[in-house]
């Protein structure tokens, strides 16, 4: 199944890219052509971009490892929000906060600070203090909401980076590049593609451009999940085969087992049963019995 085709990233505006003055010449291999003073990406490579991401997503899905989805411009915010939600991981669309990735010890900090205000004002807690106190704290929890709500439950540093334009995320970029994560990032005309791991050219301002680029990432996390899911239930099911199988071969009974009648003894025969022995003990005459009756 495709992932994505020529069609739909011409509806969504892919391949217009900025200004030819404003351009950046690492984008050269991508350029298709200049129309009207405007650079068009070449979509052949933008399509093949995305299956090299598609790829790489689902390989560290499988892996056990998380996505973190970046957008904090305007354009991106709700996109990123809601395909990250879609697919249960993580994101940040409000504002990157230096230290995300290269001090997340102290960010847990914050993370633990956000949910503990969010219990105090669940339990009760804000009952016993004043309007200026409440009014204080839940200033503070809106704010670390606002920042860090899209990795509330994020317990460790994500598997790869979605960034959408790499301009704006310098820091997100940086913060990756030097503790080795991976990174797939939409790059406009005007960006620099050098030390990116899945650089995917195209529109990174459009919106229907990039929702179009977030639902790929996103159903690539969905398809890896689903894969995962059944590999799981497979196996329990080779487990079960071969448990019916051990269970089959030892549960022979001994009365069922071919017998040579010419090497039997009376050593292998069964024993007779309690009821035939005990008839010699009866204190009842059994003729007498029958006769009277």
């Amino acid at each position: 199944m495709a992932v994505v085709t020529m069609k739909s990233l011409l509806e969504s505006g892919v391949h217009f890219g900025h200004q030819v003055k404003r351009w950046d010449p690492r984008m050269k291999k991508y350029i298709f052509a200049e129309r009207n003073g405007i650079h068009i990406i070449d979509l052949q490579k933008t399509i093949q971009a995305i299956k090299d991401a598609y790829d790489a997503v689902r390989k560290v899905i499988s892996s056990g490892k998380t996505v973190l989805f970046v957008g904090t411009k305007k354009q991106a915010q709700q996109a990123i929000q809601k395909e990250a939600e879609r697919c249960g991981m993580y994101y940040v669309n409000n504002r990157w906060l230096g230290g995300m990735l290269t001090n997340f010890i102290t960010i847990k900090k914050s993370l633990l600070r956000l949910k503990k205000l969010e219990k105090m004002e669940i339990d009760g807690t804000f009952e016993n203090l004043t309007k200026k106190e409440i009014a204080a704290l839940g200033k503070e929890r809106t704010k670390l909401q606002k920042n860090l709500g899209g990795i509330k439950e994020m317990k460790e540093p994500p598997g790869i980076l979605f960034i959408i334009d790499t301009r704006m995320e310098a820091i997100a970029v940086a913060e990756a590049q030097r503790i080795g994560i991976p990174i797939v990032a939409v790059v406009d005309t005007n960006c620099n593609p050098e030390g990116i791991d899945y650089p995917i050219p195209g529109n990174d301002d459009a919106i229907r451009a990039i929702t179009l680029f977030t639902q790929i990432i996103a159903n690539a996390v969905i398809e890896a999940d689903n894969e995962v899911g059944l590999k799981i239930i497979e196996n329990l099911e080779n487990e079960d085969e071969e448990t019916e199988e051990i269970l089959s071969d030892a549960s022979v009974k001994e009365e069922d087992r071919e017998i040579d009648i010419h090497t039997y003894t009376e050593d292998h025969a069964p024993a007779k049963q309690e009821a035939e022995t005990e008839d010699d003990d009866l204190p009842v005459d059994i003729d007498k019995a029958y006769g009277e009756e």
